[in-house]
């Protein structure tokens, strides 16, 4: 099954399961391993390249990156080992400046050692086995008013969470088009203010999306359901 015919000349190819890209110098740039590939929101995501870029950061000794199942569906976590101190925010931050929101885990968990197998590698078999807070995330931000306390509730229901923070990432949280569109319901049910789909999209956090709801936006004639499924991703099933 691993030994395969060699298309490029005599002998046969060992299949690694290993991803590369084919560099225009003819080097093989490493991305990750087939085995770990998952579908987040309905994107293919390359485990290892998540892996890759936060390895990349001069803090980070040891990363490894999870995908569990969650109510909202299927989130990321990273677990990491560091060299020196430095926050989980910051380490969020870093990712979103290399990498699409969709690839940038929701729940931090730093460890002091990485578990290992018997010939020294990572043991990823561990890991998952292992329960983790899907709330334990970046640094935690409380509602300052009511209208934030009341879109922070609406978000832990609809997202299936003990505790968001207005500072929290939609998108991060395991967060999709489906989810938002309960979401612009609630906000409708609970405060009286219609939000235009497009309008929830721009506002990544509660923060900015209590700017939007205490200015009292107003659905727009474009917000029917064509506009909602515009913004809707494709899933496949």
């Amino acid at each position: 099954e691993k030994f395969i015919a060699n298309p490029f000349g005599a002998g046969k190819l060992y299949k690694t399961g290993d991803l590369v890209r084919w560099l225009d110098d003819g080097n093989l740039a490493f991305i990750g391993r087939r085995d770990h590939q998952v579908k987040i929101r309905g994107f293919r995501v390359e485990i290892g390249e998540i892996e890759n870029a936060l390895l990349s950061h001069p803090s980070v000794r040891n990363a490894v990156v999870l995908a569990q199942e969650h109510a909202g569906g299927k989130q990321l976590v990273a677990c990491y080992q560091l060299g020196q101190a430095i926050d989980a925010t910051e380490l969020s931050r870093f990712l979103r400046e290399r990498l699409p929101d969709y690839m940038v885990p929701a729940a931090w968990v730093e460890l002091e050692e990485m578990p290992l197998t018997s010939n020294g590698k990572i043991n990823r078999k561990v890991l998952e086995d292992r329960p983790v807070d899907l709330s334990a995330r970046t640094h935690y931000v409380a509602p300052g008013n009511a209208v934030e306390a009341t879109l922070s509730e609406i978000w832990r229901d609809v997202l299936d969470l003990d505790q968001v923070g207005v500072q929290d990432n939609f998108f991060a949280l395991g967060g999709h088009s489906l989810l938002a569109i309960q979401i612009v319901l609630r906000i409708k049910a609970s405060l009286g203010v219609e939000l235009p789909l497009s309008r929830f999209f721009e506002a990544a956090d509660i923060q900015q999306l209590a700017l939007a709801v205490a200015g009292g936006a107003q659905v727009q004639q474009e917000d029917s359901l064509a506009s909602y499924l515009k913004h809707m991703e494709v899933f496949i099933v």
